[in-house]
């Protein structure tokens, strides 16, 4: 059985490797190859370096390769070529397929590069701390084995809680707070000048994952290279322990694969909603989801937020000339934008046409209607926030205004959505209609619109206003201010969207008609 499974898996490899996929495939496969001759020079490379840096990039770069492993099947939905339910209809054996299966998994193009980059771990780590070879080869084994399992796991995971075809809008929603979280992780320890020193940050943040199950083996290593026995005793355990316990799930998962009936709702997925099927079946969902057609296929939607990045970028320039610092310069575009993003929305209704009629003829209260259109929005705004707050810390160097500058974008962004959310119902004015150039802008019979896009800025630069003043504190004064900007910015911005929602909701609720005749008269 083991040899049939294992040929079927050579097969399979050389299957992806011909016929029309041969291009991709190619391309693929040589993509991953150059990646990882990267990663091993670069980790051969650190055969010089001082054991307490080597340490660090070693075991901070195992834990995001477990974590990567694990997330990969879920945020790309990739096709499982090993399901456990595709030998169900041979008579298997419930107790060896797991372990059938997971000898199997060591056979794919991803595990050679896994097998290749632990390689040179155990290399190093024999350099560096003069770890015996038997010892260093054991703890790789160990590290390989549990990462290979963790990624079936991940499948099964996804196989079972998942629909299998599962839509890109679904894995847009999966990957948008791994973007949030991840790229400030990356740029802040980006931004840190070593040295030939371990900055005191990077070094704690080393230790607490050596002693989970991310990293857990290649700190064993490390530890016994300092002379550290009990700390190599707690990784050494920790490490079999996590071993031990995925084989335990792996063997879990596929008896439950194996014996388990077919999730009912998996033909929704086949059927193509796309967001529909992504977001909650209810009012708030049915508009978000509405929204978000909209908002990725209307060129009037998609130039509005492509020049909030540029126009947020452009300011830097004319301030530098000025004379403005460039570290006080670079601190201008992330409020900017984020104030740009909130005021996006004022002008929604008037961007659906006679597509309005959906939300009125159905009864759809006003909160969720206020809300769900505000969902593309923040779908846009917070990664690219996210990024923009990285990139500024990294370029001025100072991180300690990481907490007083999230307060100053949140405050912006969700009071700008709050007064947006009452503007769009008060003052709607025409715009350029569906299919038209975006930079098309029709004659308009008053003037009472831009009273709503100028009372949008207005209003969230007034609620914000408390949060700059922290914000500008935090500057001159010390980061003593950071937690209380920080904070304000949250509950500003929070209580100021709710309030705007439910406002701007009872509003739409009342004035129906009135913007059914502006949608068709315009």
């Amino acid at each position: 059985m083991v040899a049939h499974v294992l040929r079927l898996r050579l097969a399979l490899l050389a299957g992806a490797l011909r016929g029309e996929r041969l291009v991709r495939s190619v391309l693929a496969v040589l993509a991953v190859a150059a990646f990882t001759v990267a990663v091993c020079i670069a980790v051969l490379g650190l055969g010089d370096a001082p054991l307490p840096t080597a340490r660090t990039v070693i075991v901070l770069g195992s834990a995001a390769t477990f974590l990567a492993f694990f997330l990969a099947p879920m945020l790309t939905a990739t096709q499982d070529q090993l399901d456990p339910r595709r030998f169900a209809p041979f008579g298997v054996d419930d107790e060896r397929m797991p372990w059938i299966l997971a000898l199997a998994s060591l056979v794919s193009i991803p595990s050679f590069a896994l097998i290749a980059v632990h390689l040179c771990f155990v290399i190093t780590a024999i350099t560096v701390g003069g770890i015996a070879w038997p010892v260093a080869i054991l703890a790789g084994i160990v590290s390989v084995v549990s990462t290979a399992l963790v990624a079936r796991i991940g499948m099964a995971i996804s196989a079972i809680a998942l629909p299998e075809r599962r839509s890109r809008e679904l894995t847009v929603l999966f990957t948008i707070p791994i973007i949030v979280i991840a790229f400030p992780v990356a740029a802040y320890f980006a931004s840190m000048n070593w040295n030939g020193h371990v900055p005191v940050t990077a070094a704690a943040a080393t230790s607490a994952v050596g002693f989970t199950p991310l990293a857990a083996p290649q700190a064993f290593l490390f530890h016994l290279a300092a002379g550290d026995a009990a700390a190599a005793w707690a990784s050494g355990v920790i490490a079999l322990v996590t071993l031990a316990g995925l084989l335990m799930a792996w063997a879990y998962l596929v008896r439950r694969l194996l014996s388990a009936t077919e999730r009912a709702h998996a033909a929704r997925e086949r059927v193509g909603l796309g967001w529909f099927s992504g977001l909650p079946a209810n009012a708030f969902g049915g508009v978000a989801a509405r929204s978000l057609v909209y908002w990725l296929r209307d060129r009037r939607y998609i130039v509005n937020v492509l020049i909030v990045p540029v126009a947020g970028v452009l300011t830097v320039f004319p301030l530098m000339v000025a004379g403005v610092p460039a570290w006080a310069a670079a601190l201008v575009p992330v409020p900017l934008m984020a104030l740009f993003f909130g005021w996006l929305p004022h002008n929604d209704v008037a961007y659906d046409s006679t597509a309005l009629w959906l939300h009125i003829a159905s009864g759809v209260r006003g909160v969720p209607d206020r809300l769900g259109r505000l969902v593309p929005v923040l779908l846009v705004a917070v990664p690219v926030l996210a990024i923009a707050v990285s990139v500024t810390l990294v370029t001025i160097d100072k991180w300690t205004l990481l907490l007083p500058l999230v307060g100053v974008a949140a405050a912006l962004l969700l009071t700008g959505l709050g007064m947006s959310s009452i503007a769009s119902v008060i003052a709607p004015y025409a715009v350029s209609r569906p299919g038209d150039s975006p930079f098309q802008q029709p004659q308009r019979s008053s003037s009472h619109g831009s009273f709503g896009a100028a009372g949008t800025f207005v209003g969230a630069l007034l609620f914000s206003a408390p949060t700059v003043w922290l914000f500008v504190l935090t500057i001159v004064d010390g980061d003593q201010h950071a937690p209380a900007t920080f904070w304000t910015g949250i509950v500003t911005g929070i209580l100021v969207l709710a309030g705007g929602a439910a406002i701007g909701g009872a509003i739409f609720e009342r004035s129906g008609t009135r913007l059914m005749e502006f949608a068709e008269t315009t």
